[in-house]
């Protein structure tokens, strides 16, 4: 029963998830080719048959049977169709064509900040790794980097021989070598020396893991208690923990050791809190042995509206950043395809998954995905209004309309190039999500 539920939920979350996306990404073609009075004759969200719709003027509103995107159809866009009437979308010039194409990948992108400046102001637990140093939090009992004897406060200095500014670039460099060693320009103190690593394979996602490394995240209040020390000390979730009796604190653990012989005792924790650094008195209670004021400490982002929207852009810029990377990774074979493309299956598991921690998680998910459509939609590659806005710029350039017979040929090999894409997605998200004996040759 739970399994079903879990199924029901996924199909749910993703139908809501990419419908959101879908919508917003072909009405930005429909507002800007109605601004340009081109004839919108169907506004579609998915493929194929009709399903249900209605007629508002010269549009069709209508939901199609697959629903794995959709489609704004214009007045003359097949050239074939084109008439003298003024209207038509061939006969706009190529700037406002453009700019109808881009308008669906653009409303993407406006859907991501504006979702991710919403959760900021509500208040949320992301983690910002371009903003962790490359300075190491814990070692996990066990693995590579404990046998290496790295220890919590040493600072990643260089990967490969390549220096390193952030942690992101520490995840980046693990996960592109499963079971492959990778050597570590560690500083210790005054000390510098090199250490090697070897990140597991996670076999599904054909990547490695982390080697046992944690970051260092400074620690933050993300719930004070009802009833307890903090909450009558004044305690704000969002407090960033920075010291306790003026000893600098690095970490949740730090925080936790440091108030844990405590119980009783008076003690000054120092907070930054809307920018400014304060010091809130509280004495810890005794439960069970230890001194605890009664909060939950994580990683939490809570900004006011214009400090929101600021963030939002930069977060998302270093999404973009983040998906390159990956990208470049995959074409120089440094990081699998399999572990970095996810398909429909993979999506609707990972939507399902985040409704069930809740809405902000899954509203942050839509945002990813909103953007990596976005970014996808404007590759150059026919069919995509990336590849015809590159077909635009190209007669732009050149002045003068490429040929009918040329268009069509790149356009069958564009659809062929989605086509192959989606087997391989597919086939890359049955392989992570089916057991190893239904897949063919196991």
């Amino acid at each position: 029963m739970t399994h079903l539920t879990d199924i029901l939920t996924n199909i749910l979350a993703f139908a809501f998830a990419l419908g959101v996306i879908i919508v917003v990404h072909e009405a930005g073609h429909l507002m800007v080719a109605k601004a340009f009075g081109v004839r919108v004759l169907t506004f579609s969200v998915g493929f194929g048959r009709r399903l249900w719709g209605f007629r508002r003027g010269e549009t069709e509103y209508r939901v199609s049977l697959v629903p794995l995107g959709g489609y704004v159809r214009l007045g003359g866009e097949n050239p074939e169709e084109v008439s003298d009437d003024p209207r038509e979308f061939l006969n706009k010039p190529r700037w406002q064509r453009i700019l109808v194409y881009l308008a669906g990948p653009a409303m993407n992108v406006v859907l991501a900040v504006v979702l991710i400046a919403g959760l900021f102001m509500a208040g949320i637990e992301v983690v910002n790794l371009p903003d962790t140093p490359p300075l190491i939090g814990g070692v996990e009992p066990g693995t590579s980097a404990a046998q290496a004897g790295l220890q919590r406060g040493d600072l990643i200095v260089r990967i490969k021989g390549k220096t390193v500014e952030d942690w992101n670039e520490v995840v980046f460099a693990l996960i592109a070598s499963p079971d492959r060693p990778v050597p570590l320009d560690v500083r210790r103190a005054s000390r510098t020396f090199t250490a090697v690593v070897t990140p597991k394979r996670v076999p599904r996602y054909d990547m490695g893991d982390f080697a046992g490394l944690l970051p260092s995240i400074r620690p933050q209040i993300i719930k004070v208690i009802d009833g307890t020390p903090a909450a009558a000390a004044g305690f704000r979730s969002g407090d960033e923990i920075r010291g306790v009796d003026g000893r600098p604190i690095l970490d949740s653990k730090a925080f936790v050791d440091a108030i844990a012989g405590r119980a009783g005792q008076r003690i000054e924790v120092q907070v930054v809190r809307d920018g400014q650094l304060l010091i809130v008195p509280v004495v810890p209670r005794n439960e069970g042995g230890a001194g605890k004021i009664g909060v939950q400490i994580g990683f939490y982002q809570r900004y006011g509206p214009a400090k929101a929207i600021v963030e939002s852009v930069r977060y998302n810029v270093q999404t973009v950043e983040d998906t390159f990377r990956i990208l470049g990774k995959i074409f120089s074979r440094e990081l699998s395809a399999k572990g970095a493309l996810a398909g429909p299956l993979e999506i609707a598991k990972q939507s399902g998954a985040a409704a069930r921690r809740g809405f902000k998680d899954l509203l942050l998910l839509m945002g990813f995905i909103s953007l990596s459509i976005a970014i996808m939609n404007l590759m150059p590659i026919p069919i995509l209004d990336g590849g015809q806005i590159f077909i635009l710029a190209v007669e732009g350039v050149i002045r003068r309309d490429l040929s009918l017979r040329f268009k069509e040929v790149i356009s069958q090999v564009g659809f062929v190039m989605i086509l192959l894409l989606m087997f391989v997605v597919i086939w890359f998200d049955l392989v992570k999500n089916l057991p190893a004996n239904l897949l063919p040759g196991s």
